[in-house]
């Protein structure tokens, strides 16, 4: 079980920290539509310099977008599939392959234009001259994409990197967050299991064997696990619970069927569960039920956790429920933005718990 548990959450889990990128995504929607748009920029610009105003026609603005949107594309295209050897070299030599690629792509499309329009307009004067306009032509394109490709790169290169920083720096947060875990039954679970050895030693073993995997988790790296295995971990420590707490603790699953790629962040609902337990079961002599629903409806997944209130409950959470609170309200905020929320309610008799967040892996 600890064995599997290991394996299985560092192979579900998605990368993010551990892999930094040189550029950002340039085939992404977003990224497509700003490249198009600043092409389209460069080619009003590029027109009013050799026209001028006053000068200024559809066709040759249109002339111009033609080319540089086909250059822009092409090479964000061949980047996107280069990404992941550009993340493996130095950022000199990222830098330099990036660079060259442009600049191959201008020259092709030059050429290619050049042809085009040869073909369509026909020669005048000598083919000295006619070649002499060409390499002139080719070489201000040239120029004028070195210098434009070495201020976008640039730029692109410089975003990217305080991104990277931004997600390291998150990704410190969330560990520091996610390393206050420490399950507070620890030295209960460990008094069970020593009742248990002389009388049910495959018990016994089974307990230790979901106490480590409980520890191992809270030890992990911080990451989106999926939601089936956030689910088979908490029902891990309800047993270990049980152990202690007997029929006293009563729990009720409605799980809809997930789909695979379900996230959830590690350690999710298990502090959870743990107030529950404390603060709803334990302090009634008859204990009571934990009633826990993990529900995706479209593009959100919603997670809601119900325990009895008891009657010398006080109005506010105790300091320790606040603190895991607040705790699982900043990993949602680090993992999901904004979009994640926590709400809290109190009636019948009950303390109920709803967390919604986005139903998909962040980029």
């Amino acid at each position: 079980m600890t064995e599997q548990y290991a394996s299985t959450t560092q192979g579900d889990a998605r990368p993010r920290a551990d892999t930094v990128h040189f550029l950002p995504d340039l085939c992404a929607p977003q990224a497509v539509l700003v490249l198009v748009l600043v092409a389209e920029l460069l080619a009003l610009l590029l027109a009013i310099v050799h026209h001028g105003l006053a000068a200024l026609t559809w066709d040759a603005i249109a002339l111009y977008s033609f080319q540089l949107q086909w250059v822009v594309l092409v090479s964000a295209v061949l980047l996107c599939r280069l990404k992941p050897c550009l993340n493996r070299l130095h950022p000199v030599r990222a830098g330099a392959l990036s660079y060259g690629l442009v600049l191959m792509v201008t020259l092709v499309f030059s050429l290619l234009g050049q042809w085009l329009l040869s073909g369509f307009s026909g020669t005048s004067g000598s083919p000295l001259e006619h070649w002499q306009r060409h390499l002139w032509q080719l070489a201000e394109n040239l120029l004028t994409a070195a210098i434009l490709a070495g201020i976008g790169l640039r730029y692109l290169y410089l975003q990217q990197q305080l991104r990277n920083q931004q997600r390291a720096e998150l990704d410190a947060r969330i560990q520091a967050l996610q390393s206050r875990i420490r399950p507070h039954f620890l030295f209960n679970s460990l008094n069970s299991i020593a009742s248990l050895i002389p009388i049910a030693p495959e018990k016994a073993e089974r307990a230790v064997e979901d106490l480590a995997s409980l520890f191992r988790a809270s030890l992990a790296e911080p990451a989106l696990i999926p939601a089936a295995r956030e689910i088979d971990l908490c029902r891990d420590y309800l047993a270990l619970e049980q152990l202690r707490l007997g029929k006293r603790l009563q729990v009720e699953w409605h799980l809809d069927e997930l789909p695979e790629d379900t996230p959830m962040p590690a350690l999710l609902m298990q502090p959870l569960l743990e107030n529950a337990v404390l603060h709803g079961i334990e302090p009634l002599p008859g204990g009571g039920t934990i009633d826990i629903q993990v529900a995706r409806s479209g593009s959100q997944v919603a997670v809601r956790i119900s325990n009895p209130l008891p009657n010398t409950t006080p109005p506010e959470p105790g300091r320790h429920n606040r603190m895991a609170l607040d705790n699982i309200r900043h990993r949602l905020h680090a993992h999901f933005g904004p979009t994640a929320r926590l709400s809290t309610r109190r009636d019948d008799g009950r303390f109920t718990l709803l967390i919604v967040y986005p139903a998909k892996w962040p980029s």
